[in-house]
């Protein structure tokens, strides 16, 4: 019949349609995928047989991914910093590390979204982390609605593509790639945004100098080194010790995440005393994210398998085939359909539904003599997507990163200075994509040197 061949693009327009509506996405996936499954049967294109392997398809989603058991207990790692009020002290630490210095307090948010941001999962939860942790320290030391929500959001969005960052799970899952490749990746380019950011907020900081700063907060009474421990190289050292052991390949993700969890736990005990409620608060918290995560995979692997069952597979490769746009052509178009995808939903519902939509076009181009190897040219093509996500995020008058911070901000902050903050950021993030495109070095050079790939 002719409406099979039309049913991919349909089971496409009602997903878009109903992805408005404000219903649970990952109901919304299971139910078209389930929905047109159903039609398929009544009009005599789809196997009753086939609908027996949707219990099948959600065990496998899950059950048989030997890398998604390490997501949740990453997700109560961060989660165990943000409530044990580590963050806030390595925030204060850092910055009376740096003293006095032009954007001190900048420097040290960039540096907190590098350590913390990445554990905590959704560009909501991350942005939300780094703005309860700083941005009361910043506005009473003055700095302008401007540059504190500037920072905090670029800290935040920078934070959900830096290892360990849980979105490069999927992402390196979506893309065919180990964890510890997908990990090395973006460091580079993370790095040299990171740089980028710290040296505009420096020269922001002594063009326009902030009246009346307040004094920084001290830590009369304390041994110095004590302090330092405490606050410096506990946290730091746990989330190094995560990430260095799963790049490393000492552990699996999922041992290196565990060993990450309890860490976690002990430094809610170290900071707050033996209280419970605080880590049932954690518990809970991590409980609530882990659930949205995986009931938006469970529901993407239904829908995927009635979509590819109708061949939905070869949309993305027509498409692109008609275009005659040439392989940098194509990368182009995908960059932008997924930057534009970015303003309305968020990274979960892009790597588990709309790129692997994409992926069948994005594994017919060849960048092999360009990069180096069809390895790396997958690498470079995912550090991409990352970072083109990142920026969507950032972007105005949609970025989803924008509105998490005006929840998250005092009333006196508008949502006009919200966004002259970010529009120079966007300006260097635009410039990092540019430079990654031209350079692909910046992404392939760590992980050649570090797995020799």
């Amino acid at each position: 019949m002719i409406l099979v061949d039309y049913l991919p693009h349909l089971m496409l327009i009602v997903l878009a349609l109903l992805l408005m509506s404000g219903f649970p996405v990952g109901a919304i996936l299971a139910g078209v995928g389930v929905g047109f499954g159903l039609l398929g049967v009544v009009i005599g294109e789809y196997p009753v047989q086939s609908l027996f392997l949707i219990p099948s398809k959600i065990y496998m989603s899950i059950g048989e991914n030997l890398t998604y058991p390490a997501v949740p207990m990453l997700l109560f790692m961060g989660v165990a910093l943000e409530v044990s009020g580590a963050a806030r002290e390595l925030l204060l630490c850092l910055q009376r590390i740096l003293g006095r210095a032009p954007g001190s307090m900048c420097v040290s948010v960039i540096l907190i979204g590098l350590l913390l941001a990445p554990l905590a999962g959704v560009i909501g939860a991350s942005v939300a982390t780094i703005a309860a942790a700083a941005l009361p320290t910043m506005m009473a030391q003055r700095y302008r609605p401007e540059v504190a929500s500037g920072v905090i959001a670029a800290a935040g969005t920078l934070g959900v593509i830096a290892p360990p960052a849980i979105m490069l799970f999927f992402l390196s899952d979506a893309m065919e790639l180990t964890i510890g490749s997908m990990f090395l990746a973006p460091i580079l380019p993370i790095l040299c945004l990171a740089g980028a950011f710290i040296c505009y907020f420096i020269v922001i900081d002594v063009l326009r100098p902030r009246s009346g700063a307040a004094a920084m907060p001290s830590e009369n009474g304390r041994s110095i080194l004590i302090y330092l421990i405490r606050s410096l190289v506990l946290p730091v050292g746990l989330i190094a010790l995560v990430l260095g052991s799963i790049v490393a390949g000492w552990v699996s993700p999922t041992e290196s995440a565990a060993v990450g969890a309890i860490g976690g736990g002990a430094m809610i005990f170290l900071y707050r005393g033996f209280d419970l409620a605080l880590l049932r608060q954690a518990l809970v918290r991590t409980m609530v994210i882990t659930g949205m995560v995986f009931f938006v995979v469970l529901g993407a692997g239904i829908f995927s398998l009635v979509f590819r069952f109708y061949g939905g597979d070869d949309i993305a490769i027509g498409l692109f085939e008609d275009l005659s746009i040439g392989d940098f052509g194509v990368l182009a178009v995908v960059l932008i359909i997924l930057f534009v995808l970015g303003f309305f939903i968020d990274w979960i519902e892009i790597t588990l539904v709309s790129l692997p939509i994409l992926y069948p076009a994005i594994s017919q181009l060849d960048f092999s003599a360009y990069v180096g190897s069809e390895q790396l040219a997958r690498l470079w093509i995912g550090a991409l997507v990352a970072l083109v996500l990142q920026t969507s995020f950032l972007t105005p008058p949609f970025g989803f990163a924008l509105f998490f911070l005006k929840g998250a901000a005092p009333d006196s902050i508008r949502m006009a200075q919200i966004y002259r903050g970010v529009i120079p950021l966007v300006a260097i993030q635009l410039l990092m994509i540019a430079a990654v495109l031209l350079f692909p070095a910046l992404v392939t050079i760590l992980p050649k040197a570090v797995l020799g790939i």
